[in-house]
Parts: C-alpha cells; sequence; structure tokens
C-alpha cells in the first residue's frame, strides 16, 4: 500500500535526500515549506506552504497521512547567537513543533507516527572518552536546552496515539552540503587543519545512513523514543581532519584556534569546539546495517 508522507524542511540537506528516497521507494511525499510550488523541492514530491508557527489550513494536510517527518528549523551554525538569533531558533524548532503536534490534534485520521529531528547537542559537552547512547541525560548549554524543549513537544503527540520518534542528528557528511561544504574551501586552498583543541569528539553520519535511519524510524513500528542517528566509530576533530586532508591530497595541520573562534562566534563557538562521543545503540539493536560505518570511505564518497 502507497503510504502518504508528509515532511517539513525537505529542501534542507538531509530533508531533499529523503524526499528523494521516498519517491524513489513508491512514496506519496508532501513537502511542507515556505511557498507552494517551491523548485527545490524533488521531482515526484508535491509541495504546499505553512506557517510552521501558527495554525492554518496546512495542518489539513496532516489528516490521513501515514507519517509525519519534522526536519524544519533555522540554521544554527553561521554567525553570533545575537538574542534575535536565539528567539529564531527556538522557534523554528520548538514553536513548530507545537503547531505539528496541534494539527494532529485537530485532525480526524491521526498520522501513525511522528519523526522530529532533534540533534545530539541534546547531550551537551561529554568527555572524549565517554560513549554517550540514547539513555543518557540532557545537558544544560544552550543548545541542549533547545533540543530538550523541542522533544518535548513531540512526544506530546503520543498521548494522541501517534508513535513518536526524536531523531538525534549528528554531524552529516555527504555530498553538495553538510559540514564539509564548510570545510572543504580551506582544504582545497591548502589551509585546512582541524578547529580548536581537535580532541573534541565529531558524532559524524553519512548522509545516506542519515537519511536510513529517518526511514528506519518511519517504517519499524516497534521503533519509539530517542534515535542517535550518528555512525558507530565518532572520531576526535583532529582525525576528521586528517582523513579529510588524506582523500584530498592536501595538508591538514593549520589548527584554527579556539580563542579564535570564541572571540569570531562568542557563544555560537559551543557546537564547534565541543562534541560527544555519540552512539547509534538502538539503531545497532534494530538491526540497521551501515552503509558508512567508517570515517575514511564516507568522507571519499562524499568529496567524490
Amino acid at each position: 500500500m502507497r503510504a502518504r508522507v508528509v515532511v517539513t524542511g525537505g529542501t534542507g540537506f538531509v530533508g531533499r535526500a529523503l524526499v528523494e528516497r521516498l519517491v524513489e521507494r513508491g512514496d506519496d511525499v508532501l513537502v511542507l515549506g515556505r511557498r507552494a510550488g517551491d523548485p527545490r523541492v524533488p521531482r515526484g514530491a508535491t509541495s504546499a506552504a505553512w506557517s510552521p508557527t501558527s495554525d492554518g489550513d496546512w495542518g489539513d494536510a496532516l489528516d490521513g497521512a501515514s507519517g509525519v517527518v519534522h526536519l524544519a528549523g533555522d540554521p544554527v551554525l553561521g554567525g553570533r547567537w545575537t538574542p534575535e538569533k536565539k528567539r529564531v531558533i527556538v522557534e523554528s524548532r520548538v514553536d513548530s513543533t507545537r503547531a505539528i503536534v496541534a494539527a494532529m490534534r485537530r485532525a480526524d485520521a491521526r498520522p501513525k507516527v511522528l519523526v522530529c529531528a532533534s540533534a545530539v547537542g541534546f547531550y551537551g559537552d561529554r568527555s572524549p572518552t565517554d560513549e554517550v547512547d540514547e539513555q543518557e541525560p540532557a545537558g544544560d548549554d544552550f543548545l541542549a536546552r533547545v533540543c530538550r524543549a523541542w522533544e518535548e513537544e513531540a512526544v506530546r503527540a503520543e498521548a494522541l496515539g501517534v508513535r513518536v520518534v526524536r531523531a538525534r542528528i549528528g554531524v552529516v557528511l555527504g555530498p553538495g552540503g553538510g559540514a564539509l561544504a564548510q570545510m572543504l574551501p580551506a582544504f582545497r586552498a591548502f589551509v585546512g587543519g582541524p578547529v580548536g583543541s581537535g580532541a573534541q569528539v565529531v558524532p559524524w553520519v553519512h548522509l545516506a545512513d542519515a537519511v536510513g535511519l529517518v526511514l528506519l524510524a518511519l517504517d519499524d513500528a516497534a521503533l519509539s523514543g530517542p534515535l542517535n542517528v550518528t555512525a558507530p566509530t565518532p572520531v576526535p576533530m583532529r582525525e576528521l581532519a586528517s582523513t579529510l586532508g588524506e582523500v584530498l591530497g592536501r595538508p591538514s595541520a593549520l589548527r584554527v584556534p579556539g580563542f579564535a573562534v570564541r572571540l569570531a562566534l562568542g557563544e555560537a563557538a559551543g557546537p564547534v569546539l565541543t562534541g560527544q562521543r555519540a552512539v547509534p545503540r538502538r539503531a545497532l539493536a534494530a538491526g540497521y546495517r551501515f552503509r558508512f560505518d567508517e570515517l575514511r570511505a564516507a568522507i571519499a564518497d562524499a568529496v567524490r
């Protein structure tokens, strides 16, 4: 039976790849975005406009849907976190999730599953030696508090009989965007290297597996709760930089000092200078098989 899936954030780096996979497998996909007819929406999917912070006719799209994947959220990286920027970060995640759940509450036929994006930032800054699985509590920095509030809004759908999976997405590596798109120009100019101490652990995941894990969350009726969307082999930042340099045939020794990053970005430097050794315990227990579980192969594919 053909499933009908509603996706927010369907023109983003992960969202677009997800929509393409859903269409390929024969699902009927509706992308909720800033405007209807967005040319960035992959071929084979339809689109409609929505207001992610308020009720509206867009909520009717959720009535009778098989599942909803909520990936929308204003970018966290890129400039200082001014009070206005923080407001937008919260509003685009927490308030939008509240609006999604409110629309489900009004639906005559509620979706069976909500896969709501979150982030490994939920755990806050963790020791490089400590493995972090889905049972770990939340951290207490700004992003951790945002993720906790974001997930709390998603969990409210469970009272409506909706299965909820909270996808804590790591650092996504893939062609055409994501973290590598920001790193590649420096490496290709022979001035690449680790950021900060290089000891902070990067919980990376290849784009193909980020999509694969979201599909697992959609399809596996036994899966609910938090799900780390990360590869099983997180690495220190210095290893990520050296591997990228090796794949590109470029040096990787020019370290960007942490104090310089903090001077430029202030509090927003946190996600770059800190990390978590997050591991996908629940995905592995569910039998998920990673396409890319080693960093070198993932980077080689991402920069092809």
